[in-house]
């Protein structure tokens, strides 16, 4: 039986300034799996995203969803099977978070807050998915960083998408939450790419994992495959010990405080 690619990148460049962000990445995502991206700070995991998002046009290289060149789409389309929760921290919206996880439905409904009930029903489940449901008459600019974030994915919940990008999704969440995000994007059967920096959560929710280093894919495999401790000292500079999960029996990561020299990917 053929597998079908829902997500196939070739080549994808991208300079800026004379700097490359980029440097012939070349990846494919199936429908329903979750694909994690690893790598320092700067390694292009970001770039990578927004590329995949249609926010920032590549200086080379193609990504095709189903097959058809996404710079080749509309906006809209794109919009209505891509959704991208970013890392930068939300404005201040003058809206209610109900009003702000509605915007999700604008590349399917074409007005604000959805033209009927089952778009409204949508935006509900994901308020709820995401555990916002009792501030949905709050002001969003009165939230916590953490309330924010919660509900920038109840945004992107109520968009449906075929393909959600995460970037640092994590970020501002107390454990309880980064758990339940996690394993509520999981059960949501829509492939995902996320850009995460806990190694340990990456293995727990990621189908296969991405190590990006200087705009390059440098490793890709299964969790078990990479987080290796020679990849993760060679990745991280940081020395590590590599277990079984006692909950997942996935690889589990327990990192030695004194790290050793830095080590090239590409020696």
């Amino acid at each position: 039986m053929t597998v079908v690619n829902l997500l196939e990148v070739g080549g994808l460049t991208c300079w800026t300034q004379g700097r490359s962000l980029l440097a012939g990445v070349d990846l494919v995502v199936r429908p329903g799996e979750v694909v994690g991206l690893l790598g320092e700070n700067g390694a292009g995991k970001s770039t990578l995203l927004h590329c995949l998002a249609r926010l920032r046009r590549p200086s080379a290289g193609r990504v095709l969803l189903d097959g058809a060149d996404i710079w080749r789409l509309s906006a809209r389309t794109v919009a209505r099977r891509v959704a991208i929760l970013l890392q930068e921290a939300a404005p201040d919206l003058d809206l209610s978070v109900a009003e702000v996880a509605s915007l999700g439905r604008l590349p399917h409904d074409g007005r604000f807050g959805g033209t009927d009930a089952k778009g409204h029903a949508i935006v509900a489940e994901a308020l709820d998915l995401a555990g916002v449901a009792a501030l949905a008459e709050r002001p969003f600019a009165r939230l916590s960083g953490g309330e924010r974030q919660r509900v920038m994915l109840a945004r992107v919940l109520a968009q449906t998408p075929d393909l959600l990008l995460l970037d640092e999704p994590t970020n501002h969440l107390d454990i309880r939450y980064q758990l339940d995000l996690l394993a509520m994007v999981r059960a949501r059967n829509c492939a995902v790419v996320a850009a995460l920096h806990d190694l340990n959560l990456a293995s727990a929710f990621c189908d296969r994992l991405v190590v990006l280093d200087g705009g390059r894919i440098v490793a890709a495999g299964t969790p078990a495959e990479i987080l290796t401790p020679e990849l993760i000292r060679r990745a991280f500079a940081v020395a590590a010990k590599v277990d079984r999960h006692p909950f997942h029996d996935r690889p589990r990561v327990t990192f030695d405080p004194a790290p050793p020299r830095p080590e090239p990917l590409s020696a």
